[in-house]
């Protein structure tokens, strides 16, 4: 039996969708919950032996990590007896990086027994192929760019610092921090008037409604002013990185806030970037004239 240990966003469903047997959903107290999921076990960071026990009575055998998870604050008062004796490794992984602290999770549910798998093992479709997906190519300035952004991202991650950055003519004018990628883009497109949030307009079906083709409509007549006019966004994962969790993700979401600063495509790396809905995602970039690479 499967369990997911499933942080926000909409990662964990679509994981879920395709399983033949419905997963054991498991959420952290205090973290955004999953999108569309029901919640069978929450749990906080000080009951996780607690937790190990429980998914081991329910016959469980597999864990996947899916979803984004905020990192939590330890409060010994809270330990449970089951608990207490993880609390060396607990304190291991809050001192390092995001995929430090990750291994350590990941090392303290193999030893318990369970077998990890990756969601885009469990759900194949997630990871596109490579090429351009697109009706847009990117030119030959935007592979150049993607060249130099990957050698950018290789030294971020080596200091675990982010799986992602905007890249123009050679010069980086954003990188990915804690906040993450659509926080970056966000913020890069904080300096110009453009029509109000498309959050809302997104469908779940794939596809673009009429409200957010025409939101895009207006938009694509206002981002030749935009900071990231000509940019790319670069996203892989970190050199070294398990891949067995937390493996960056993109979607409708993020070309959203990669149409409003202006940029003039996206670029992942090939076999390790996760597509949410990419349907959706290709349509709101076919509709901004933007491209989409899978880079080899």
């Amino acid at each position: 039996m499967l369990a997911l240990i499933a942080g926000g966003g909409d990662l964990p469903r679509r994981v879920a969708a395709v399983q033949d047997q419905a997963p054991l959903v498991c959420s952290l107290e205090g973290n955004r919950r999953p999108e569309g999921l029901d919640v069978d076990h929450w749990f906080r960071l000080e009951t996780l032996g607690t937790l190990l026990l429980t998914l081991g009575e329910a016959g469980v055998s597999e864990i996947c990590l899916c979803g984004s998870i905020d990192r939590p604050a330890l409060d010994p008062a809270a330990l449970d007896d089951e608990t207490k004796p993880l609390v060396p490794l607990f304190m291991e992984a809050l001192q390092k990086g995001d995929d430090g602290a990750l291994r350590v999770v990941l090392s303290i549910f193999e030893q318990t027994g369970f077998t990890i798998r990756a969601a885009h093992e469990l759900a194949p479709h997630l990871l596109p192929s490579p090429g351009v997906l697109t009706v847009r190519n990117p030119r030959e300035g935007h592979r150049h760019d993607a060249n130099a952004a990957e050698e950018v991202l290789a030294e971020m991650g080596r200091a675990d610092l982010g799986q992602a950055c905007v890249m123009r003519k050679g010069d980086v004018i954003a990188r990915e921090n804690e906040t993450g990628t659509d926080a970056m883009l966000t913020a890069l497109a904080l300096d110009y008037e453009r029509p109000a949030r498309a959050d809302e307009m997104m469908v779940s079906t794939g596809g673009l409604s009429e409200e957010l083709a025409t939101w895009l409509a207006e938009l694509s007549g206002m981002v030749h002013d935009a900071p990231g006019a000509g940019a790319i966004l670069y996203k892989a994962p970190k050199p070294g990185q398990d891949t067995r969790a937390d493996l960056p993700t993109i979607g409708p979401g993020t070309a959203i806030r990669a149409a409003e600063a202006g940029l003039d495509g996206i670029v992942i790396k090939s076999g390790g970037v996760i597509v949410l809905d990419q349907t959706q995602t290709l349509a709101i970039l076919d509709a901004m004239g933007m491209f989409l690479w899978v880079s080899p």
